[in-house]
């Protein structure tokens, strides 16, 4: 991780959070400034923009800034140029051997359960949490004694509004999917800048696991009953939030 890199940007990324999509961070004294603890967020949007936003908030408004460690799909390390930009942000391939490493050193790290079947949803299915695979989450936060924060994103799921997934294309290029959106590719570059949806990122009260110790990991039912109730405690705060929503420009 390069925080000289990581503070070269953060004027960009304060500008995206402030004023291009205006983020409300809601709970975010449930947040440790300096204890291990993963956040569990939903995923959406085509490129992961809400992990940048999320680590933005904790820098911007978290009384004790802290830089987060993403958690980010293995095909984004396959990349030549990405891979190493990830990695000098302090993004870290999703492995569960990496989280527990981080988590050990009382870093603060982020997953998304949903993986690709998040980033690549169809605009139709938004804000409809995908399965959260087999509890690989849970498990680390089990082995490392981190507490669990469920985070909700709302407002990703509209900059790139996802039409059509044109998987054809996606085999041919070796893209995980291919989305096709109001403004991509029919605009080319233009069509990447993502749209200016307001959003809200809440940080829901944290479920902790210590009280289970590291063998808590091998239990599946106990694994389960975890990943369910974050995965129930996000959709209901997505929930309640749409809601509230007046508009997707305004919240």
């Amino acid at each position: 991780m390069d925080l000289e890199l990581v503070e070269l940007v953060s004027p960009f990324m304060a500008f995206l959070y402030r004023r291009w999509w205006r983020v409300t961070a809601e709970g975010l004294e449930t947040v440790p400034g300096e204890e291990r603890a993963l956040m569990v967020a939903n995923h959406s949007g085509v490129l992961p923009w809400d992990g940048a936003m999320i680590s933005t908030a904790i820098l911007e408004e978290h009384p004790q800034p802290r830089v987060v460690r993403n958690l980010h799909l293995s095909w984004f390390s396959t990349l030549p140029v990405v891979a190493p930009a990830l990695a000098a942000f302090g993004q870290v391939q999703a492995l569960p051997e990496n989280a527990t490493r981080l988590l050990r050193d009382d870093q603060l790290v982020c997953v998304f359960p949903e993986g690709l079947k998040g980033v690549g949803k169809l605009f139709k299915d938004r804000y409809k949490l995908a399965r959260f695979g087999r509890g690989g989450f849970v498990q680390m936060a089990l082995r490392s004694g981190a507490p669990i924060i469920p985070v909700a994103v709302i407002g990703a799921e509209e900059i790139y509004p996802m039409l059509v997934d044109a998987r054809p294309i996606a085999r041919l290029i070796g893209f995980p999917f291919f989305p096709l959106t109001p403004l991509f590719p029919w605009f080319g570059l233009l069509g990447v800048i993502p749209l200016p949806s307001k959003w809200t990122i809440v940080f829901s009260e944290p479920i902790p696991t210590a009280e289970f110790g590291p063998a808590g990991a091998d239990d599946p039912l106990l694994v389960a009953e975890l990943s369910d109730r974050v995965r129930d405690r996000i959709q209901a705060i997505i929930n309640q939030k749409l809601a509230e929503r007046k508009s997707i420009l305004k919240g």
